[in-house]
């Protein structure tokens, strides 16, 4: 395959991975990489940790090869602004929006997720949004330099540090969620309740246990009905209830797409032929913990699993060995850094330890009595003691050759 043509459907971090990936690894033949925005492969994490808080610039965000041998300017067909509309894995064909056909010798799927919304959700507004494009940052960014209040509707990652970047700005912040605790989803009810006394400690109103039944526009402001009968005004309504895979592209091809495409444990799409796929938009099974598909939706992970699937597609699947990484992120909320390596979703017990005074925690998840996840809540050092023995506890001897 070194000298035929691959096509990467994604122009986003793991798009732009396995492209300097192939050329690492000597890909000789032509790489075609098919954006759906307009603008070439930026750092989305920043958009809501640092961009709307004031910190980085959006010209800031432009991602840059790790291997300048890459010279991706120069070897990689980028284009942009045209996203892919299906793919023929017959005639081996990928087609654009605009009708234009793109063949291909091996694919690579890494088309990433977009913004979920919610029934009745007026995001036709021009004072409510999602976020997950730099185009969506400029407008929230817009829309806040001249607000007052905040009103995020979800309580997960983006919905906290976009509440964060909200109260940097002195700006009155609400948060509705229909969990009792903020993060409960993605670090359970013990640690979720510190991550939310930190947003009340930091003057962030939270409305937990709740729903939005009604919205109605009221002048220049939101008016939000909760299911309790209370409402509350915003100038600015932020909606990040969490994402879904961009896969309708494959459609009509008999794929299970439930929640992303589904993979071998190597990074191959099952029921395609020279295809992988990797980043948000991939479920796979990690064989360190178990052998059940999932999506890990994480910067670190769209790196990793982009060069494994890049040296998949270049292996043949008979030769590829599993991607099975200890996945791992970060989050930081009004000054106080969350950590996380492994699997802690997949825990059936938490064991939570204050270690100092203030927010600061270490949290242990097991399942079956093993150790499968470490959360730290500003202590950064404890987290790192922990790494070792987590790598010891989720080891499966079958996977040395990609330990």
């Amino acid at each position: 395959m070194h000298g035929d043509r691959i096509v990467i459907i994604g122009a986003g971090l793991a798009g732009l991975r396995a492209a300097e990936r192939l050329r690492e690894r000597e890909h000789l033949g032509p790489i075609t990489v098919i954006g759906d925005e307009p603008v070439r492969p930026y750092n989305r994490p920043p958009l809501s940790k640092q961009v709307l808080a004031g910190r980085m610039q959006p010209e800031e965000l432009t991602l840059r090869a790790y291997d300048p041998r890459a010279a991706l300017d120069v070897h990689v067909d980028w284009v942009l602004g045209d996203g892919a509309s299906t793919v023929n894995p017959k005639t081996r064909t990928v087609t654009l929006r605009s009708g234009r056909e793109i063949g291909y010798d091996g694919l690579v799927v890494a088309s990433g997720v977009e913004a979920r919304t919610l029934p009745g959700a007026p995001i036709h507004l021009p004072n409510v949004w999602t976020l997950r494009t730099l185009a969506d940052c400029r407008a929230i960014d817009e829309a806040m330099t001249g607000a007052d209040t905040v009103a995020i509707i979800g309580g997960g990652f983006i919905g906290c540090e976009v509440a964060t970047a909200a109260r940097q700005r002195a700006l009155h912040t609400t948060i509705v969620d229909v969990s009792s605790t903020l993060l409960g989803h993605a670090v359970g009810p013990a640690v979720g309740a510190i991550v939310t006394d930190i947003h009340r400690h930091a003057g962030v109103h939270l409305a937990l246990g709740r729903t939005v039944d009604q919205y109605r526009t009221v002048g220049k402001h939101v008016e939000l009905h909760l299911d309790d009968d209370t409402s509350l005004r915003a100038d600015v309504v932020v909606i990040g209830v969490g994402t879904k895979p961009r896969v309708s592209f494959l459609d009509g091809l008999g794929l299970d797409l439930t929640d992303g495409i589904v993979c071998t444990p190597t990074c191959h799409v099952i029921g395609l032929t020279d295809t992988v796929a990797a980043g948000d938009c991939a479920r796979w099974p990690n064989l360190r913990f178990d052998d059940q598909p999932r999506r890990v939706e994480h910067w670190i992970n769209a790196v990793e699993h982009a060069r494994a699937a890049a040296d998949a597609l270049l292996a043949g699947p008979t030769t590829a060995v599993p991607f099975a990484p200890i996945p791992r992120f970060w989050s930081e909320q009004h000054g106080v850094k969350i950590q996380s390596i492994g699997m802690p979703r997949l825990a059936d017990t938490v064991h939570v330890t204050p270690t100092r005074a203030g927010h600061r925690a270490i949290a242990t998840y097991h399942r079956h009595g093993r150790l499968i996840g470490v959360i730290a809540i500003d202590e950064p050092k404890q987290l790192l003691a922990y790494t070792s023995q987590l790598a010891n506890a989720v080891h499966d001897p079958a996977l040395d050759a990609v330990a």
